[in-house]
């Protein structure tokens, strides 16, 4: 059992399914370019767990903050208002191709002073059961991969507008079940572990125009800084997926019982690109020379790296917050990973309850990720009545 080529289908698989299987991008003047999507370990971290900002076209970096913000930006837990609140999602993943794939979150906040509050999330990711063959085509065994990230967040107000947060998380990927590569000089397989944080920073501010109230919010997070994971004993190691994500939101009050909030986030990974016919090329890379080589590294230049970027686009309307219904759009050069798909959801709140629900239309016909659907339920635990 070849163990590399394991580690490389498992990720093509996902990524692949993540980036719509394009094969090459076309130019403006109809000319093909290279397709150089940037490919890390654990892409299940990058994929939005939480139906709110999956509805809004995966922004969420500013929005208001809710039990969710410590996948998004943890300074948002600063400003959370709900003394203990709890949120479960769950994506059944690539349901139009197989049946057993999912993710799921589960993450509670609590509130340690008024200014600030702890939240703590479990994100498992479940690939459904696989049959491994030898090079022969023999059955070696059937196993079920799983990964899973543990999370642990901090959000402290440090004054009326601003907050700071930080985050720490650790990972574990077993994709090949400990199978045992016999004959091979790259080890036996093992499931890969790793560590990281996140750093966040929530700036909000109420305005008053013309007689009618607004709000201004601006969120930066840097997530998942940390060692680079390994499938084998003596394999090579893969880059998690650092990510920087910046955005705005903003917030118009049209009257006491209606108001919009339009979202737009910017992400970019903050991972070096590696070549395909040199995939060796970063191995002593270590992670933070990474992060700043990432800014550099190109094939295209400077051009090519403002492509890395990925821009997500969200409207969330409210009615008397009972009702929400969302929309958006996320995009991503074709150059990167092509993908381009539209967004939309529902939600509810009553007193103490409130649901979830989002659903994905890709540009292209035969997409992997359509009829994408994500749920959450939402508990607000604490004694005290939700505000009027």
């Amino acid at each position: 059992m070849n163990c590399n080529s394991l580690r490389t289908s498992l990720f093509a698989f996902f990524i692949a399914s993540f980036t719509g299987l394009t094969a090459q991008a076309q130019s403006t003047t109809g000319q093909s370019q290279e397709y150089r999507p940037i490919t890390t370990a654990v892409p299940f971290l990058s994929v939005s767990p939480d139906a709110r900002s999956a509805a809004m076209g995966d922004a969420g970096v500013a929005i208001s903050p809710d039990a969710n913000s410590i996948y998004w930006n943890s300074a948002k837990l600063g400003f959370i208002e709900e003394d203990l609140g709890l949120s479960l999602s769950y994506t059944p993943w690539l349901s139009k191709i197989v049946n057993d794939m999912s993710l799921s979150q589960l993450s509670a906040h609590k509130k340690v002073t008024a200014n600030s509050s702890l939240a703590l999330s479990l994100i498992y990711f479940d690939l459904g059961e696989l049959n491994f063959t030898d090079a022969a085509g023999n059955p070696i065994q059937n196993f079920n991969p799983k990964e899973y990230a543990v999370n642990l967040a901090y959000g402290q107000r440090l004054s009326e507008n601003l907050s700071l947060g930080v985050g720490a998380r650790f990972i574990h990927s077993n994709l090949s079940g400990n199978v045992n590569v016999s004959g091979s000089n790259i080890g036996e397989s093992q499931p890969g572990n790793s560590v990281a944080v996140d750093l966040g920073i929530y700036y909000t501010k109420d305005l008053a125009i013309g007689g009618k109230n607004y709000n201004l919010a601006l969120g930066g997070n840097v997530s998942n800084i940390g060692g680079k994971i390994s499938y084998t004993t003596a394999g090579r190691k893969d880059f998690l997926p650092t990510n920087l994500r910046l955005g705005t939101a903003f917030t118009m009050e049209l009257d006491p019982y209606n108001k919009i909030t339009l979202a737009i986030d910017g992400n970019k990974l903050l991972v070096p690109y590696t070549r395909p016919d040199d995939p060796a090329e970063n191995d002593e890379t270590n992670v933070f020379s990474g992060i700043f080589k990432s800014f550099t590294d190109a094939p295209g230049g400077g051009s090519e790296e403002l492509k890395e970027i990925t821009v997500s686009t969200g409207l969330e309307y409210w009615y008397d917050n009972m009702f929400a219904a969302r929309a958006g759009y996320f995009y991503e050069n074709e150059l990167k990973g092509g993908r381009k798909y539209f967004t939309m959801g529902l939600g509810i709140r009553y007193q103490k309850f409130g649901v979830d629900a989002a659903y994905l239309i890709p540009n292209e016909q035969n997409n992997p990720l359509a009829q994408t659907l994500r749920f959450s339920l939402h508990f607000r635990l604490d004694g005290a009545e939700p505000a009027e």
